[in-house]
């Protein structure tokens, strides 16, 4: 009986710290994972938005472009407290590119503005050879 109660509550306590337990990691900690094994290079101004096949948003803290064996950070420079990953980034880059000097829009999931980042240096990382 004791086994059995022991094991419920092994169970319980799996359930509750799987994917509960990860969303509630602070966006520094999930940053740091996602860049694990990887390097950062020289800051870049701008990067190709043609080349980017994702983006993540790190609530209160930075935006992350996937370009394949490179993921770009920008910690934007002012307005992280409108990054939220829920939220939908507006862009109007010019020639495709997105630079330093731009600003991208955040809107909640109805569509309504909820605030302007001012982006700052593209940081690439890159796996470690």
């Amino acid at each position: 009986m004791k086994t059995a109660k022991i094991l419920v509550a092994a169970a319980m306590a799996a359930l509750i710290a799987s994917p509960a337990a990860a969303a509630k990691k602070d966006p520094e900690t999930r940053l740091a994972e996602k860049l694990e094994g990887r390097v950062a290079g020289d800051p870049v101004k701008c990067i190709d938005l043609n080349r980017v096949r994702s983006s993540t948003i790190y609530e209160d803290t930075a935006i992350v472009f996937d370009m394949g064996s490179t993921l770009y950070v920008n910690r934007p420079e002012n307005g992280t407290r409108s990054l939220d990953r829920n939220d939908i980034m507006v862009m109007t880059p010019f020639n495709h590119r997105l630079c330093d000097i731009d600003t991208v829009q955040m809107h909640d999931s109805s569509g309504f503005w909820s605030g302007v980042v001012f982006l700052g240096d593209f940081v690439p990382y890159k796996k470690a050879s």
